[in-house]
């Protein structure tokens, strides 16, 4: 839901032209908020809010934003607290509530408890609340990041917003950030909170943000602790998960306009759909994406089983090579940053069939991270075992499975036999901080399409360790939860950055019920040995689940994530284009590239390999932001109502 931004001079010095620059921003954010905006300037006109609507939640005129309070405290939101009617509830006797929507009930639970309101928020948000009376700005960001929040600091000047681009036209020039390179190249997304953008951060999950007095302030309000209950049975861990997963999705289903949900055929979005229609009958619709020019690439049956499952009609759409020509300009646009892997161009346009029909949809995203669904799991777990079969270390607190208990559901691991290949090529068996960075390491065959000479990857691996083996966090001794953990906190944002910009990019909100409190909390009390039992990825949402999800689904075990055919295409009916934007990389001289070897390397990628895809898409990053730089910065040399801001997609 919506788009906010906003400025404040930090030595509260008056801004000319604020109206400008906040129209500058609130445009580059457009289309995240295609019914409505609204702007809020400070009297002394040091700073100032702006905001984009996509009415979900009281869709009159009351539900507008800015929001202001009788406090004098002055809000922008986006996202969604799902748990608003109760503290609606809770603070009716002291606010006199004149709207439906959860962005007033942020206004009078900031009233009424300050900063602490964080604790009592439930559910997807980024917002600012500016404290007219305290001259301070109050900015915070949802527990697991679904919800964005990107700010800068430029000649005293404090400017936020919900995507980087709209901080552009700010920044001195548009220099690529080292450290933050250093991290995409090693994982193809940032691990902390700095950006490919030198100069622009990211606020973390989970973290508040304040300016005042001239200066400004992080602070984290939540984290994620592994700290394993032992005091109830498997029978009352799969009893409680099935209640707070389904209390979840009611939770979810909150809204003043259609739902529909994702359904990709695997696990996590089979189950949200289902449990989506089970809760409210009225909205039974789904979409689905496929390829269908290769085999291997279509998961159709998958998708109509969970369909018909929940009686929902799906629409499809068949995804092709023209369809990637066409928009993947548009899906680097949008999320400001290449991250992850090829998945978001399909998202992108599965996305774009869900906004024909609905405002709002439903996905599994989260469901791998806290439950564990990842194939490299059982790779660095299985090369454990075998350590711990020959050392006779299984009792040391490390290890949920046997050996024996393992081999049985390796079968799972038939598709992913070159990453099982390049991962054990240099040895086996050391240390599991060592071998996971192994495991997730992106840059192992890229030593001649980068010069690595220049690039400092030392702060990667310190940044990667702390986290791993972060005792703070993870309490008890165990791979299987350091694993997931550093992906929850790690990987998941970066997931996230995709669900939220390939869906806003339609107008169209994503929700995630698995990303909920109570679940997560709840999940990371759970025992490894139910999460992992017989190390099988993800067997307690199957345990619990099994009489909701269909049998094909449950017992498939090829599920890949959305994969591409890049390969095929590159090399195919777009290797010229592939070409074309290889080459282009040689005649600018990116720093750090070896553009001739990017050239020669790039169609001998392995099916499913994401190195072509991190290539390509930091060619494409710097076309659409780098060389366009100056088209930024002239944004705010021309009277704002007047641009025409959507040339910068073209």
């Amino acid at each position: 839901m919506c788009g906010i931004s906003g400025l404040i001079h930090l030595d509260g010095h008056p801004l000319g032209d604020i109206a400008q620059r906040l129209n500058v921003m609130s445009q580059l954010i457009a289309h995240r908020g295609p019914n409505g905006q609204g702007t809020w300037i400070a009297p002394d006109r040091s700073g100032g809010l702006a905001h984009r609507r996509l009415s979900i939640l009281d869709l009159s005129s009351a539900g507008a934003q800015p929001m202001s309070g009788p406090a004098n405290h002055h809000v922008v939101h986006n996202g969604e607290v799902y748990n608003f009617i109760e503290l609606r509830q809770q603070m009716s006797s002291a606010w006199g509530f004149r709207s439906q929507t959860d962005t007033e009930v942020i206004l009078a639970a900031y009233d009424h408890w300050g900063t602490d309101c964080l604790s009592r928020l439930q559910g997807m948000f980024a917002f600012a609340v500016w404290d007219e009376p305290s001259r301070r700005l109050f900015c915070a960001r949802d527990r697991f990041g679904i919800k964005p929040f990107y700010y800068t600091v430029v000649d005293r000047i404090f400017y936020f917003a919900s995507e980087a681009k709209a901080l552009l036209p700010f920044l001195p020039e548009i220099q690529t950030d080292e450290q933050a390179f250093a991290e995409y190249l090693t994982f193809q997304y940032c691990i902390g909170e700095n950006t490919l953008f030198k100069g622009v951060k990211e606020l973390p999950p989970g973290h508040m943000l304040i300016v005042e007095n001239g200066s400004i302030s992080t602070r984290r309000y939540w984290d994620v602790v592994y700290e394993i209950d032992q005091d109830h049975s498997p029978a009352w861990f799969m009893r409680r998960m099935r209640e707070i997963l389904e209390d979840s999705v009611r939770m979810h289903m909150r809204s003043d306009v259609p739902i529909g949900a994702y359904v990709s055929g695997g696990v996590d979005s089979s189950l949200i759909s289902i449990l989506a229609t089970q809760h409210d009958s009225s909205q039974k619709v789904g979409f689905h994406g496929r390829f269908t020019d290769y085999p291997g690439y279509d998961e159709c049956k998958y998708a109509y089983a969970a369909a018909g499952a929940s009686e929902t009609t799906l629409h499809v759409i068949d995804i092709t090579h023209n369809d990637f020509q066409r928009h993947i300009g548009d899906v680097i646009y949008h999320l400001d940053f290449p991250v992850c892997g090829p998945g978001s161009f399909p998202q992108y346009m599965v996305s774009a069939l869900a906004a024909q029909h609905v405002r709002v949809v439903l996905g599994g995203q989260g469901g791998d991270e806290i439950f564990g669904g990842y194939a490299r799991y059982l790779v660095a777990y299985f090369e454990q075992c075998i350590r711990a079969a020959i050392d006779g270390t299984y009792q040391n607190g490390q290890f949920l499975v046997t050996l024996e208990s393992i081999v049985p559901n390796l079968g799972v691991l038939r598709e992913y036999q070159p990453l099982i290949r390049e991962f054990w090529r240099d040895g086996l068996f050391g240390k599991m901080d060592e071998r996971y960075f192994r495991l997730i390491n992106r840059a192992t065959d890229m030593n001649e399409e980068i010069d690595w000479n220049d690039i400092d990857l030392a702060p990667v691996g310190e940044a990667f360790r702390s986290i791993f083996n972060s005792t703070r966090n993870v309490k008890k001794q165990a791979y299987f939860d350091a694993m997931t953990h550093f992906d929850f906190k790690c990987l998941l944002p970066a997931l996230l950055t995709v669900e939220d910009r390939m869906s806003m990019a339609h107008g169209l909100e994503s929700r995630v019920p698995f990303l909920d409190q109570s679940l997560v909390e709840f999940v990371a009390s759970v025992p490894p040995t139910l999460k992992f039992s017989g190390g099988r990825l993800k067997q307690m949402v199957r345990d619990v689940f099994e009489d909701r999800i269909p049998k094909d689904i449950l017992d498939r075990r090829d599920k890949m994530g959305f994969p591409v055919p890049l390969k095929e295409w590159f090399g195919g009916p777009l290797k010229e284009m592939a070409g074309d934007i290889f080459l282009t990389m040689r005649v600018k001289h990116r720093p750090h590239f070896n553009a001739d070897a990017v050239l020669k390397n790039f169609d001998h990628a392995q099916p499913f390999s994401r190195k072509t895809w991190g290539l390509l898409s930091l060619e494409l990053w710097h076309q659409t932001f780098h060389d366009r730089a100056a088209e930024y910065r002239t944004l705010l040399d021309k009277e704002a109502s007047r641009m025409d801001l959507g040339v910068l997609q073209a």
